[in-house]
């Protein structure tokens, strides 16, 4: 759906993608303008890689088309130029320096000599890779890579960019400098779609959110329209456990409205206030005192991650926020 008067960059409409005979995206409708940063959430399998690979041009829909700046980014070499696709793996040359990796993608672009130098240089500035340009890709750190792999998508000075978990797997510092890339770039008037799991990254970076499920979008909308709910909304409480739970435990935590976090049986949650609305300190001293061993409790601000874990997104009013 469109959702304000910036000028249109992308637009997906009906999309349905199968791989080897499973479908990936059912119908799929999506709008992205200019200046704008779009963030996919969602399980693994939900589509999210999908979806960015039709808007790449790497995919052709089964049914439905996409459409990014008027054009087929399948079908039209024109289009995907326009287009910077920047893979969750690092596709680059680890032999050569920055520079000459950089080098090497403007050629493939099909830039000349000029245009190169002058491509290099700027996507070099836009990353911040000034100080590593003339090292080895092999020797420097994966913060860096990733940067190095941003930079390869924008020598030819994309309208669209597409990140498929562009910090996965940095440190903290890494993930600070590739965010501010990020921001640089919508700054500058390019539109972002960014797939991630993280939903504090989605909050950081994004003007707008989709979440995806089992190939369809769940919920999708700005950012500040998602979130505009859960202002009101008491504390999450999060029980971390210092030792194994046994029947009697357990039953005093879900008495007091947690129920585990997937992946990790130290983490038990209650999304909307426990124990009769208890702060921290006095849940903590009742939990002990039902014999849960329970290390400390965390209280935090609810956000995308408990509309998420809600299943809001499978909600027909909640399917859009203006």
């Amino acid at each position: 759906m469109m959702h304000d008067e910036a000028p249109l960059l992308a637009a997906v409409e009906g999309a349905a993608f199968a791989y080897r005979g499973r479908p990936a995206l059912r119908g799929l409708d999506l709008t992205l303008v200019r200046g704008t940063t779009l963030a996919l959430l969602g399980p693994n399998g939900a589509g999210k890689t999908s979806l960015i690979r039709l808007l790449a041009g790497r995919l052709a829909p089964d049914a439905g088309r996409v459409r990014v700046l008027g054009g087929d980014p399948f079908a039209d070499r024109a289009t995907r130029k326009r287009i910077g696709f920047v893979p969750q793996e690092i596709a680059l040359y680890p032999r050569l320096t920055v520079a000459e990796n950089l080098d090497v993608f403007a050629r493939l672009a099909g830039l000349r000599r000029a245009e190169r130098r002058e491509a290099v240089a700027a996507a070099v500035g836009r990353c911040a890779l000034a100080e590593v340009a003339a090292r080895l890709v092999a020797t420097l750190s994966g913060g860096y890579q990733r940067r190095v792999n941003i930079a390869a998508s924008l020598l030819s000075q994309p309208d669209l960019i597409l990140l498929d978990e562009p910090t996965q797997g940095v440190d903290l510092d890494a993930r600070a400098a590739i965010h501010a890339v990020l921001a640089g770039l919508r700054a500058g008037g390019a539109g972002l779609v960014i797939s991630t799991h993280d939903f504090s990254e989605a909050e950081r970076l994004a003007d707008r959110v989709a979440i995806l499920a089992d190939g369809r979008i769940r919920l999708e909308g700005s950012l500040a329209a998602l979130m505009r709910p859960l202002d009101a909304a008491p504390p999450e409480h999060e029980a971390v456990l210092e030792g194994a739970l046994d029947a009697a435990a357990e039953a005093a935590l879900r008495r007091s409205g947690f129920s585990p976090l997937p992946g990790d049986a130290r983490f038990w949650r209650a999304d909307h206030g426990a124990a009769g609305g208890l702060d921290g300190a006095a849940l903590l001293a009742a939990l002990r005192a039902s014999g849960v061993p329970v290390a400390e409790i965390r209280v935090r601000r609810p956000g995308l991650e408990t509309l998420y874990r809600d299943g809001l997104a499978d909600r027909p009013d909640l399917e859009s926020a203006a």
